[in-house]
């Protein structure tokens, strides 16, 4: 794969997430469960061989604002995306807190 490839983003809602490819390879993904009108993101990861290029970010900032567009509310139960709407306020409209219920939300799709 090249270093100068550029990250495409992409949503596989049939598989509840968020992916980031290079050269066409998934590298990473941002797996999220839909509730009401809620998007709760619980987990996000990027093949070890990518860290330090900023994709985790570049995925984040494309799923969130994705979900927000879509006139849904999002809900940072990942520690990752927690960090990342917690220092960019580019969709800081549309954030729910966590709940309960939205862990419970999670505990579903995860067993």
């Amino acid at each position: 794969m090249s270093d100068n490839a550029e990250p495409v983003v992409t949503h596989d809602p049939a598989h509840g997430r968020y992916e980031i490819a290079l050269d066409g390879a998934r590298v990473g993904l941002a797996a999220y469960v839909d509730a009401a009108d809620q998007r709760i993101f619980y987990h996000t990861e990027i093949d070890d061989a990518y860290g330090g290029r900023g994709l985790a970010g570049t995925l984040v900032r494309a799923a969130l604002t994705a979900t927000r567009d879509e006139g849904r509310r999002i809900v940072p139960v990942c520690p990752y995306v927690k960090k990342w709407v917690g220092s960019h306020d580019d969709v800081a409209d549309a954030v729910d807190p966590v709940t309960p219920e939205a862990l419970a939300a999670v505990r579903e799709v995860v067993r």
